[in-house]
């Protein structure tokens, strides 16, 4: 054997770009649209950082570094805090039961499941999470009206489908072995769900609905904007009333909020995981 590593064949490094290589086109592609998106969207840069837009901007924070301290707007506050904490946490949970009964026919459990419903199913999913959580609250503010039903349904009916897609994929990519000992002993698809898949995916389903949980805070709050109740409604008539005060008081809130949420499905993923 030579090991001499003047003699040894040296394996030069690939070219930077192989005409036969899918992945160096995909990424001229990509790098071709990213080009072509700046030239269509005329960004106007020295008009941003123009001095008369940073004073306007300066300002602007200026007046929000002040917030309304006031005893009885700050209960307002809260009680609106906590309305869109529950909207937040009541979307979440209609989002994961709908998502987890609409996964299930939205997967191939097996290679022999035959999956006739994959398609429609999936083809839902496509539509509920498609539609803007805003677009969802509009149409649903006809039926129920103003307030934060309106804001749950909504949040509920977005995040089921994005719930769902990402629980079908969990549960395909489900270890098979243990689901096929309880097939080949003649256990029933509901029981092999129980007992084999479902062990295997839950903390991963867990994960998902906690992530989800944070982003629908953030997205109760913009839907309050169109009526649907909580923080986003009172950020709405007072930023349109240009009352800072209040405004960086409704601001200061959505940012607790937010913290604590995070903290709180960080702290909930990190006991799952013992």
């Amino acid at each position: 054997m030579n090991t001499n590593p003047v003699n040894a064949v040296t394996k030069l490094p690939p070219k930077l770009f192989d005409a036969r290589c899918w992945a160096c086109w995909l990424m001229l592609g990509v790098l071709l649209l990213v080009i072509a998106s700046f030239a269509s969207l005329n960004l106007q840069w020295a008009q941003f950082f123009s001095w008369n837009a940073i004073t306007r901007m300066g300002r602007f924070v200026a007046e929000l570094m002040h917030p309304e301290s006031n005893i009885i707007f700050v209960k307002k506050v809260l009680l609106a805090t906590l309305e869109t904490l529950a909207m937040s946490a009541l979307g979440t949970l209609l989002a994961l039961i709908l998502g987890l009964l609409l996964a299930l026919p939205a997967s191939k459990a097996h290679a022999q499941d035959p999956a006739r419903w994959r398609g429609p199913s999936r083809l839902l999913l496509n539509a509920l999470r498609s539609t803007p959580e805003l677009v969802w609250a509009s149409l649903l503010l006809i039926a129920a009206g103003l307030g934060p039903f309106a804001g749950t349904l909504a949040l509920g009916l977005h995040t089921s489908g994005v719930l769902g897609r990402l629980f079908a994929e969990a549960i395909e990519n489900a270890a098979p072995a243990p689901a096929f000992a309880l097939r080949t002993r003649g256990v029933g698809e509901g029981r092999v769900f129980l007992y084999a898949t479902l062990p295997q995916v839950l903390p991963q389903l867990l994960s998902y609905t906690l992530y989800r949980w944070e982003n629908n805070i953030r997205a109760a709050a913009v839907l309050g904007v169109v009526g649907a109740g909580g923080l986003g409604q009172m950020l709405a008539f007072h930023m349109g009333l240009f009352q800072m005060g209040e405004t960086s008081t409704v601001l200061l809130a959505m940012l607790l909020l937010v913290a604590l949420v995070d903290a709180l499905s960080y702290w909930i993923r990190k006991v799952l995981s013992r």
